[in-house]
């Protein structure tokens, strides 16, 4: 049976993702204030490309590691017993922005407090290029408040606990870059300025559809790895570069829902459900260190 969301205190339970089963203690260990969280987690964690050279490369696989559990099981293994200690560099755990994000908010669900991750595209890492990300909202009773937990407060002339929502802000989610898009606001040579590289083929209208179901699935409790691929995220591909208008218009479709999804709970939900959006099980793990495999997500 599918669970429909019932409002902001919906995301303040675990997902099999956050949830830090025999690492509780651990977990409860984080600091309780947002803002002191975030450098926390920076303290703990390291960006297998920004932070490259920093870490002994054998730990470069610690990237596929999809359940928080499994993250605490790491930092626990160098020592750490209070994660508002920082670990030396060589020592933080090897991960990417999910995983800032991801420790992020199990922290704050722990706590209760009401926290999600967004999928979409940042516009502060490289000049004209808006780099695939993650960042995390939680509730604090009146709104939703964005931050990137990533993100060193004093490199950045925005405020990045507390960041702009808005459809231009330095940050926009999956949904809302696709809207943009067709809509004419963004247009085709744009688009293909949305993705993990300019010098990669992963980026283009095909790369952003596959990423308005990333988007989808993380907020349905399945905050996948980024190179985790299942149901239409491959068969999209063809389709909407071919500019197929029923591949097109199901992207329109749940793009709409997402842009606002405390009010289309339901709806998204439904969506959720199909076969073609929801994992099932098993996903294709198309991994940055070149290895390919297929993963079963019980645990």
């Amino acid at each position: 049976m599918t669970r429909e969301p019932s409002g902001p205190k919906d995301w303040a339970a675990h997902s099999p993702l956050t949830d830090p089963r025999d690492r509780r203690a651990l977990l409860r260990t984080a600091p309780r204030d947002p803002r002191d969280l975030a450098a926390a987690v920076r303290g703990l964690v390291a960006h297998y490309r920004g932070d490259a050279g920093t870490y002994p490369p054998e730990r470069t696989g610690e990237i596929d590691t999809r359940w928080v559990a499994d993250v605490l099981g790491v930092l626990a293994g160098r020592g750490v017993t209070d994660l508002a200690t920082a670990l030396p560099p060589a020592e933080r755990f090897v991960g990417c922005c999910r995983d800032f994000s991801l420790l992020f908010v199990a922290a704050l669900r722990e706590r209760g407090v009401p926290a999600r991750t967004r999928v979409g595209f940042a516009d502060y890492f490289r000049p004209d290029f808006h780099v695939d990300h993650v960042v995390a909202e939680y509730h604090d009773g009146g709104r939703w408040v964005r931050v990137d937990p990533e993100l060193d407060p004093a490199s950045f002339p925005f405020d990045v606990a507390d960041m702009d929502t808005g459809p231009r802000g330095p940050f926009r989610t999956a949904a809302t870059v696709w809207t943009q898009y067709r809509a004419g606001e963004i247009d085709d040579d744009g688009i293909r300025r949305f993705g993990v590289d300019p010098d990669l083929p992963l980026r283009g209208p095909a790369f952003v559809a596959g990423y308005v179901l990333q988007e989808l699935a993380h907020l349905h409790g399945h905050e996948l790895l980024l190179w985790d691929v299942w149901g239409d995220m491959e068969a999209l591909d063809g389709p909407v570069e071919a500019g197929d208008p029923a591949a097109l218009a199901e992207v329109d479709r749940l793009a709409a829902l997402l842009l606002d999804p405390d009010a289309h709970r339901a709806e998204l939900a439904a969506a959720f459900d199909d076969d073609r959006y929801h994992p099932r099980g098993t996903v294709r793990c198309l991994s940055p260190t070149g290895a390919v495999s297929r993963v079963a997500l019980a645990r």
